[in-house]
């Protein structure tokens, strides 16, 4: 039987990676993206980190960007999720078993792989850098916990290391578990760190040597196996397939602050479309809609209101007309003359799997063409582009939408902003 073995494949500093990618002038400039609104940093390249903290506000740091010559962008969610779906499929390509972990993580499972795990990494990460042009580090080891570890290591070490650690080695796992704090392991918290330093644990190997049965009597359960996994025992599986969300939620920052009951009922149309979007997509229906607004919570010369609603579906249901027309119910019950809005949140609760609704003689029911309906409309907007059809509430280009001041091109979700290489 084969010893099992995990890679963890991560992509380097993913959001400026992929800003990158299609502007190869700025591959020596260091770079920064911006949250919602162009409010802070989110993300940052490696040779932007020694002078930029992640959560700093724009306004603040823009003479230090300048003065560093850092370049920062706004969030390009379309093209960070396009390019995410193309490493995975590279990912996906080259092993057997992948569990996408995040928008730039994936586990994959080398159990059985033949040769060498080390060498299997390194094309799996050359292969991802010539198909996507996105550079990544990967951890290999007998344990999730334990690869985590090692990718940890190899971006740490990325000069030494070449961006590729095999921790499967018992001796070499331990040399690095001697070196690592406890709080970089993967899963141990602010608070817990703190808990384990009482009790001496100081470093990653302290927690793999100390008694797992105490650790999950004092902690938790999730301890004890963080524990297991250091040593090299193997207690957390692949999940090929993501669970279905209990909630969905859809919320943003308006470009600026709404005073009026329009442009706030057109912003939880939006809201409520693209999270229908997200329902369908994992086969769901929804029986409970919670729509919510605020004001700007951090300006002491404006009056603050923030207030929710719940609204019951009279069954359960994915269609986007039904449910924006109970979040656009709910917002009307909520909102208040005489503030200036800074936010809406959609969320969806209560869902089910669509195959598990039992129907009711006596009940109401979605009717059978409704589903046929959304089919037509999810599959238009997957081949022409999102928005392509949109209920009548949802503006194609809404005044009150986020600022992008700084976003680049949508290079490879728009044909209007396709890269053009000149001709020389």
């Amino acid at each position: 039987m084969h010893e099992r073995a995990f890679a963890l494949i991560d992509c380097n500093s993913f959001y400026a990676s992929c800003e990158r990618v299609f502007r190869p002038d700025l591959a020596r400039t260091p770079i920064v993206v911006l949250s919602n609104n162009d409010g802070c940093v989110i993300a940052r390249s490696r040779d932007a980190k020694p002078f930029v903290k992640m959560g700093e506000p724009y306004f603040q740091i823009k003479a230090t960007l300048k003065r560093h010559g850092i370049l920062a962008f706004s969030s390009n969610y379309a093209l960070y999720g396009d390019m995410s779906e193309r490493v995975m499929a590279v990912i996906e390509g080259l092993v057997p078993t992948v569990e996408v972990y995040s928008i730039d993580e994936a586990f994959a499972d080398l159990t059985g792989v033949p040769g060498s795990l080390e060498q299997m990494g390194r094309h799996i990460r050359a292969q991802v850098l010539k198909v996507t042009g996105i550079p990544t580090g990967v951890g290999i080891a007998t344990t999730k916990t334990l690869a985590k570890l090692a990718n940890h290591s190899a971006k740490r070490w990325q000069q030494q290391t070449g961006g590729v650690v095999d921790l499967c080695d018992p001796e070499r796992r331990d040399k690095v578990l001697r070196v690592t704090a406890v709080e970089d392991v993967w899963g141990i918290g602010r608070r817990l760190t703190a808990h384990l330093h009482e009790m001496g644990i100081k470093t990653a190997l302290d927690l793999a040597q100390a008694d797992a049965w105490m650790l999950r009597k004092r902690f938790s359960v999730v301890v004890e196996k963080t524990a297991r996994e250091l040593r090299g025992v193997s207690c957390l599986e692949m999940e090929e397939a993501a669970p279905p969300k209990q909630e969905i939620c859809c919320s943003r920052m308006f470009g600026h602050r709404l005073k009026e009951l329009p442009p706030i009922r057109e912003a939880v149309a939006t809201y409520a479309a693209r999270a229908c979007e997200k329902l369908r997509a994992q086969q769901s229906v929804c029986r409970r809609v919670r729509v919510s607004i605020r004001t700007g919570m951090h300006n002491p010369d404006e009056p603050r209101f923030a207030r929710g609603a719940i609204v019951e579906l009279p069954f359960p249901t994915d269609d986007t007309r039904a449910i924006t027309q109970a979040a656009v119910c709910g917002l009307e019950q909520v909102y208040r003359d005489g503030y200036a809005f800074a936010k809406a949140e959609v969320l969806l609760m209560e869902l089910c799997q669509r195959q598990d609704v039992t129907g009711d003689l006596f009940a109401p029911a979605q009717a059978a063409a409704s589903q046929a309906v959304m089919a037509v409309l999810d599959s238009v907007n997957a081949k022409w582009g999102r928005g392509t059809i949109r209920p009548g509430g949802v503006p194609a280009e809404p005044e009150w939408g986020m600022r992008r001041e700084l976003k680049s091109p949508s290079y490879t979700t728009d044909l209007d902003q396709l890269w053009r290489v000149p001709c020389q």
